[in-house]
């Protein structure tokens, strides 16, 4: 399990939203302050976890960095059932601090970057009553996923010029989900970014998650005021 968990949590009151934020491989928690910050002053309310990966980093033991799947020796072929490996794990974490804290899924985000995307997309795919939204930084899936969580939305954020996961995959991944029923997904790409959680993407994130409405939730409120849940 993780070695260790940084939280924030509202000055006063119960939560109202859940962040948890998820690094990239052979990083670790503290990499992921500068979004919480961001995350903080927008939601006051909102508790934030950061979790160190659940494994050390094994490309680099000095470096004592953590990860939550092995990058060593790892292809387009095995990358699927290595995300596979530790997903079950994550949604069990993630589900034990909904209830510790008293926040539904419906309120609670997976922000993750590079390979805490990765591992934050395959989650909420594998497990479709997880979370709200997932704000996926420079990743990618595993494996395009055959059917869209109806619960959850997509963000996917990218840098332009990122030479470590191609902003082509955050593209695909966002064309895929829209098409999809029940799919709900927003794109952003930076210019002259590169694999880094620039202030431009924090920016949009901010963004969308203060401006997007979910179509579930446009649904359900068409359906109240007894309107036809089509219309445009």
């Amino acid at each position: 399990m993780t070695a260790r968990l940084m939280q924030s949590l509202p000055d006063s009151g119960a939560p109202a939203q859940l962040f948890i934020l998820l690094h990239g491989v052979g990083a670790s928690a503290d990499d992921l302050v500068p979004l919480a910050k961001v995350l903080r002053q927008s939601f006051p309310q909102a508790a934030l976890l950061l979790p160190d990966g659940f494994e050390p980093f094994d490309a680099a033991p000095a470096a004592q960095g953590r990860q939550w799947f092995s990058i060593v020796g790892v292809t387009e072929e095995n990358r699927a059932e290595r995300v596979q490996a530790v997903v079950p794990t994550l949604i069990d974490w993630v589900r034990g601090h909904q209830q510790r804290l008293g926040v539904g899924p419906a309120a609670t985000a997976l922000v993750g970057f590079s390979q805490g995307s990765i591992v934050s997309l395959e989650a909420a795919v594998a497990a479709p009553d997880l979370v709200g939204r997932v704000l996926a930084f420079s990743g990618r899936f595993a494996q395009l996923p055959e059917a869209a969580p109806p619960l959850t939305t997509f963000h996917f954020f990218h840098g332009a010029q990122d030479s470590v996961i191609p902003a082509q995959q955050s593209t695909t991944a966002f064309e895929h989900v829209a098409a999809l029923d029940d799919g709900d997904a927003t794109l952003d790409i930076a210019e002259e970014v590169g694999h880094a959680l620039h202030p431009a993407l924090l920016e949009r994130a901010v963004f969308r998650l203060t401006h997007h409405v979910p179509p579930r939730l446009w649904r359900e409120a068409m359906s109240l005021a007894g309107a036809p849940t089509d219309a445009a």
